[in-house]
């Protein structure tokens, strides 16, 4: 079992950077995959980034290529999302969610049904 802490959110102009962390308890955080899910105000939940326990999968949703980073610090049970160029549509509850079954995580990363645990959320707000 792992729980999960995110931080790093608030308010930034558009363009700008900010950059979530997700604190992860637990020994065993070096084996399990991890994503970034985020959420607007009446939206579903929507997939933004993954990566796997070994750090050879990651995958981003559309939206967010090129702009957005997801790495992990298993040295710190830490995983980061860097986020470069932020847009108003990037505006959203941000989630942290973990799982250690790689088979499920590979065929469907992108899924929220695909992980079982979850942080709080932290608030990403962007300013245009």
């Amino acid at each position: 079992q792992v729980s999960l802490v995110e931080s790093g959110g608030g308010l930034v102009q558009a363009g700008g950077s900010l950059r979530l962390s997700c604190a992860a308890s637990g020994r065993t955080f070096s084996t399990y995959n991890m994503a970034w899910f985020r959420q607007a105000p009446g939206k579903e939940r929507e997939f933004v980034a993954a990566i796997n326990w070994s750090e050879i999968i990651t995958d981003y949703a559309d939206s967010v290529k090129g702009r957005f980073t997801i790495s992990r610090d298993t040295a710190k049970n830490t995983v980061y999302l860097q986020m470069n160029s932020l847009k108003p549509e990037d505006a959203a509850v941000y989630y942290c969610a973990a799982d250690r079954d790689y088979l499920r995580f590979r065929e469907h990363l992108a899924s929220h049904s695909t992980y079982d645990y979850w942080g709080q959320g932290t608030q990403v707000t962007v300013s245009s």
